[in-house]
C-alpha cells in the first residue's frame, strides 16, 4: 500500500484516471465479509456514473436546506432530555441519534427501526467489537435490508423524500440497479450518511471544548450564520471525519516523486494529513474558525465528492451551536489523551464524548 500525504498530491489523486475503485483490480482480493461492495464508492464509469445518478436527487443542497427545521426541532428534543444530567455522553445522547435520525428521514426508513439495536448493527460492520459474532452480525445486517427493501415493495411508510423507495423502483421498474446494487447502497446510505456527521459533531465538539474562545464566536452575538458556516468548514479540516479516502487501486503502473506504483497497488489518500497540510493551510494544526480560503478535502474532490456534503453541513451547522448553547458551560470528563476513538481504516470518531457540567 502507498500512502499519499501532502495535500497537493491527495487532491490531485483524487481525479487521476489512473487510480480505479474496483477492489477486484487487486491481485488476490477477497470480498469483505458483508459482501455489500456493489454501491457507487466501489465502482469507476460508466456505472459509477449510472449509480450516482439514482442518488444525487434526494441531496441536492435545495432539497437538504428544507430540512433545517426537522434537524433543529430533533436536536432540541435530544437535548431536552440530558438538560437535567450531570454527566453527558455527547456521542450516544445527542450526534449518534440525531445524524442516523436525519439518514432514516432522507432515506424512508420505517420509525421502528430508527433505534440503537439498527445503528449497532450498521456500526459493527465497520468497527466489531471484540469477540463479536460476525456470522450472526452479517446476518442481522442482510435481515435489516431485507426487512427495509420489502416494506418499500409492498407500499410501507414513506417519507417526504424517501430515496429508498425511489431506489427500489429504479430497480423493479427500470432494471435501472440490481439487487446487489440495491441492497450495497441501501447499506452504504445508512452507514455513511450516520457515521461521517456524527463523526463532525463528535470531533467539532470535542476541538471546540479544547478551544473555548473559539466556541465563543458559535454561541454569542458574532454567531451569525455565516460565522457558524465558516466555522463548520474549519472543523471538518482541523479534525476530518474521514481520516482516509475509501479505496482505490492503480488501474496501470505510474510513477509518483520517484516511486514507481504498480498496476493493482493499493493507493490510500490521507485526508486528514492533507487537511493539516502547512504548505496550504498556514499554521495548519491552529484551529481558526474564521479561517478563510478554506479548501479543505473532508468530503473529497473529483467525481466521488462526498454525495451528502450538504447534509453534513446543514447537520454541523444546525446542530453544534445548539449543542453549546443548551448544554452550557461544560468540560471533558477525562483527558483528551483518555478518550477512545473508534478502530476504523477510513473513518476518525470518537467511541464516546463524556462531558460535565463545569
Amino acid at each position: 500500500m502507498w500512502q499519499i500525504s501532502r495535500y497537493v498530491d491527495v487532491r490531485a489523486l483524487l481525479t487521476d484516471g489512473r487510480l480505479s475503485k474496483d477492489p477486484g483490480r487487486v491481485p488476490g482480493y477477497v470480498p469483505g465479509p458483508t459482501g455489500l461492495n456493489r454501491h457507487v464508492v466501489h465502482a469507476d464509469p460508466p456505472d459509477h456514473t449510472r449509480l450516482r445518478a439514482l442518488v444525487n436527487a434526494a441531496f441536492v443542497p435545495r432539497r437538504i436546506a428544507q430540512l433545517e427545521t426537522v434537524i433543529a426541532d430533533t436536536a432540541k428534543r435530544l437535548l431536552d432530555q440530558v438538560q437535567h444530567q450531570a454527566h453527558v455522553d455527547v456521542i450516544a445522547a445527542f450526534a449518534a441519534p440525531l445524524t442516523f435520525r436525519m439518514i432514516c428521514t432522507i432515506l424512508g426508513v420505517p420509525g421502528e427501526l430508527d433505534n440503537p439495536a439498527t445503528r449497532d448493527t450498521l456500526m459493527a460492520t465497520i468497527a466489531p467489537a471484540p469477540g463479536m459474532d460476525m456470522p450472526r452480525m452479517e446476518n442481522d445486517l442482510h435481515t435489516l435490508l431485507d426487512v427495509l427493501i420489502a416494506g418499500k415493495r409492498s407500499g410501507g411508510e414513506r417519507s417526504a423524500v424517501d430515496l429508498l423507495g425511489a431506489l427500489v423502483r429504479a430497480s423493479d421498474e427500470s432494471g435501472a440497479m440490481s439487487e446487489a446494487e440495491l441492497r450495497s447502497t441501501a447499506y452504504l446510505l445508512l452507514l455513511v450518511g450516520h457515521d461521517t456527521t456524527m463523526n463532525l459533531i463528535g470531533n467539532g465538539t470535542l476541538a471546540l471544548l479544547q478551544h473555548p474562545g473559539q466556541a465563543a464566536l458559535l454561541t454569542g452575538s458574532q454567531a451569525d450564520p455565516g460565522v457558524v458556516a465558516t466555522a463548520v468548514e474549519e472543523l471538518l479540516r482541523y479534525d476530518s471525519p474521514v481520516r482516509d479516502a475509501t479505496f482505490r487501486c492503480a488501474a496501470e503502473p505510474f510513477s509518483l516523486h520517484g516511486q514507481q506504483i504498480s498496476k493493482g497497488d493499493i493507493v490510500s489518500l490521507l485526508i486528514g494529513s492533507a487537511n493539516r497540510d502547512d504548505t496550504r493551510f498556514p499554521d495548519a494544526d491552529r484551529l481558526d474558525v474564521a479561517r478563510t480560503p478554506n479548501d479543505h478535502l473532508a468530503f473529497g474532490y473529483g467525481p466521488h465528492f462526498c454525495i451528502g456534503a450538504a447534509l453534513a453541513r446543514l447537520e454541523g451547522a444546525v446542530a453544534l451551536p445548539l449543542l453549546l448553547q443548551r448544554l452550557g458551560p461544560v468540560q471533558l470528563a477525562k483527558p483528551a489523551a483518555e478518550l477512545a476513538w473508534r478502530p476504523t481504516r477510513v473513518m476518525r470518531g470518537l467511541a464516546a464524548l463524556p462531558v460535565v457540567r463545569a
